[in-house]
C-alpha cells in the first residue's frame, strides 16, 4: 500500500480517526507522518529477550570489564562481551565457563540460581520437605561462614531429622 499523501513510498503508519461518529483511515509513509506531526510509536523498535538479558548484566568497573569481557568458551568460542551484547549463549559449555558472571544475573531474573520447577501433586509433600532441607542447608552454610556454630549445630540436627522423615516416607526406614 502506498502513502496516501506522497504516493511515492510505502505506507508504514496506519491510523484511524473518528470525528462526529465518522471513521477515517489513513495510511502514510514514515516521512510524511513526521512532516504532518503524527506520532509514530515503535517504528524501527525491536524487542528481544536477548536485549533484555544483555541490559540486566551488571556493568563491572573498567579493569574488571576488560578481564571478564575476554573470558571465552572453550567449546564454541563465544566471548563473554558478545553475550553481554546479544543476551545469548553459544552452547551448553558456556554455562560453566561464565558461571561467575551468570549467577548474579540468574538470581536477579529468577530469584534463585537453582531450577525449582513444579512438583507432581502426589509427591508435593516430599518435594516440599526436600526444599525445606535445601533451605536449611543454605542457612547452615551461612551459619558456618559466620562461625555461629551453636546455630549451625541446631540446623544440622533439624536437617538430620527431616532427612530421616524423608527416608521413612519413601519406605527406606522402620
Amino acid at each position: 500500500m502506498q502513502c496516501q499523501i506522497c504516493a511515492k513510498r510505502p505506507a508504514v503508519v496506519h491510523f484511524t480517526e473518528i470525528v462526529n461518529n465518522k471513521k477515517s483511515e489513513y495510511h502514510v509513509c514514515e516521512k510524511c507522518a513526521e512532516e504532518k506531526g503524527y506520532h509514530v510509536p515503535l517504528v524501527k523498535t525491536k524487542f528481544s529477550v536477548g536485549d533484555l538479558l544483555a541490559g540486566m548484566v551488571e556493568q563491572p568497573g573498567s579493569a574488571e570489564e576488560a578481564r571478564v569481557g575476554r573470558v571465552q568458551c572453550p567449546k564454541c568460542g563465544l566471548v563473554y562481551s558478545n553475550f553481554k551484547e546479544t543476551g545469548r549463549l553459544g552452547c551448553s559449555e558456556c554455562y560453566p565457563t561464565f558461571r561467575s558472571q551468570l549467577r548474579p544475573l540468574l538470581r536477579r531474573v529468577h530469584g534463585s540460581t537453582k531450577h525449582v520447577g513444579k512438583a507432581p501433586v502426589r509427591d508435593a509433600a516430599r518435594v516440599a520437605l526436600r526444599r525445606e532441607v535445601q533451605r536449611l542447608h543454605e542457612e547452615l552454610q551461612k551459619a558456618v561462614e559466620l562461625e555461629d556454630f551453636e546455630s549451625a549445630a541446631g540446623l544440622r540436627d533439624r536437617i538430620k531429622k527431616l532427612e530421616l522423615n524423608d527416608v521413612r516416607a519413601i519406605g527406606g526406614g522402620n
